[in-house]
Order: structure tokens, then C-alpha cells, then sequence
């Protein structure tokens, strides 16, 4: 079953990410149904699955509804509702859609099912309170920290940059002390330094230096303190 699994993955991304130019993709959404390159796009599917099977029989016909299902998709996606939605959504809805495909493939030849207790539990639930407190939760509570000292950062950068990159920075930080990798949150925090260091350098204020300082120190610490506290509690469960 998992190599199965592992086959099809690999002819899918293949399909939609190495035999698919940008050329096809936009022909595609230019010419719709005339495109030759939609029809030419499923057979490369049906095709990687054929051979990535080895060309056994009992593959044949559920390699054809896949690629079937892979054109209804993509023209759902790439024809129906392309300008309905922003391209980032519309790839991760593409995506999903072609995963449950692929599920509807492997579960034809091998039934399995779904343990919700193994989902549905305290680890997980504890992992997931985890991860929206050093997320969201934390980006909140730093907007509050931060108000305190009355300082206003230069507004010629994107909007909410500062709170993306926290949340990437405290999820980076959570990963590492949770796999005691600790020498990544030294890393983590010279980079930082590393990129930060030109704009203070070029706005030569005292006050922006000690502001990000302030900031980037306080969310480092509230990222290893969500990880410890963790750590400590995923060991009792």
C-alpha cells in the first residue's frame, strides 16, 4: 500500500509540476477546451501512471478515471473558477482535490480506514493549542507588548510584514527546541541580525535599534517558553 501510495504521489507531481510549463498552464487558460495542451496535460497523467505501475493490467482502467478525474479538475480550477479566487487558493483547492483523487485510487486496491482516535487525542490537541498560541495568539500579545513604548516603525514596508515574519520566526524557533536543535535558534537569531542590521544601519536611530531588538528578543523568548512548557507537559499524557 505505501509504495503504491508513494508511486502515484510521485507520478502526480511530476505530472502537475515537472511535464507542465508555464506555457501549458496559461494556453490552457486562454483557449480553455480548444487548448491542445489540456488534453495533452491528462495523457502525460494517465501515462506516468501506466509506467510508473509497470504497465500491469489491473492498473489500466483506474489509471484512466484518475486522469479523467485530473481533466474535470483542471478545468474546474484553471477555466471555471480561475478569477474567482486568488492563485494561491486556487493551486492549494487544485492540489486538494487531485490528493482525494489519488486517495479514491489507492482505497480501490487496498481498503483502509481512518482512526479518529489516533487524531482525536490529548498529544495532538495539545500540539495543535501549541502552535495557534505561538501563532496568532503570541502575534497579538507581541502588538500589545510593543504598544508600550509608544514608538511608531517606519511605514515603507508590506503590510504586516512584521507580524508574518514573527510567526515564521516563533514556529522556526518551536521546531527547533522541540527537536533540541537549539544551535538552529542561534542561527535563526544572527540571520536575522544579518538582514536587519543594513536598515539600522542606513536609519542610524537608536530608537529602531532597541524597538527591534525589543521585539525580536521577546519573541524568541515566548517561543521557547511555549516550547518548553511543551515539552513538559506532551511527557506526562
Amino acid at each position: 500500500m505505501v509504495e503504491l501510495i508513494l508511486k502515484i504521489t510521485l507520478a502526480h507531481l511530476i505530472g502537475d509540476f515537472v511535464f507542465q510549463t508555464s506555457k501549458m498552464v496559461d494556453d490552457i487558460e486562454t483557449n480553455r477546451f480548444t487548448s491542445k495542451y489540456l488534453y495533452v496535460h491528462i495523457f502525460i497523467h494517465f501515462l506516468l501512471v501506466v509506467l510508473i505501475t509497470a504497465f500491469e493490467q489491473k492498473y489500466l482502467l483506474p489509471a484512466g478515471l484518475l486522469a479523467i478525474s485530473h481533466f474535470f479538475i483542471d478545468i474546474l480550477t484553471k477555466i471555471v473558477i480561475k478569477n474567482s479566487i486568488s492563485k494561491l487558493m486556487n493551486l492549494l483547492l487544485d492540489q486538494t482535490f487531485h490528493l482525494i483523487a489519488i486517495a479514491l485510487f489507492i482505497n480501490y486496491f487496498h481498503n483502509y480506514t481512518i482512526d479518529f482516535k489516533q487524531i482525536f487525542n490529548a498529544k495532538n490537541y495539545l500540539l495543535v493549542t501549541a502552535l495557534v498560541s505561538i501563532t496568532f495568539v503570541s502575534a497579538i500579545l507581541m502588538k500589545r507588548i510593543m504598544e508600550i513604548f509608544n514608538y511608531s516603525l517606519p511605514d515603507n514596508g508590506i503590510k504586516d510584514a512584521g507580524k508574518y515574519i514573527g510567526i515564521l520566526e516563533r514556529l522556526f524557533i518551536f521546531t527547533f527546541v522541540v527537536t533540541s536543535f537549539w544551535e538552529g535558534v542561534g542561527f535563526l537569531l544572527a540571520a536575522k541580525s544579518i538582514f536587519r542590521f543594513g536598515d539600522l544601519k542606513e536609519n542610524k536611530e537608536i530608537k529602531l535599534t532597541e524597538y527591534i531588538l525589543i521585539g525580536t528578543l521577546i519573541s524568541f523568548g515566548i517561543a521557547v517558553v511555549i516550547a518548553k512548557i511543551y515539552l513538559k507537559l506532551v511527557s506526562v499524557i
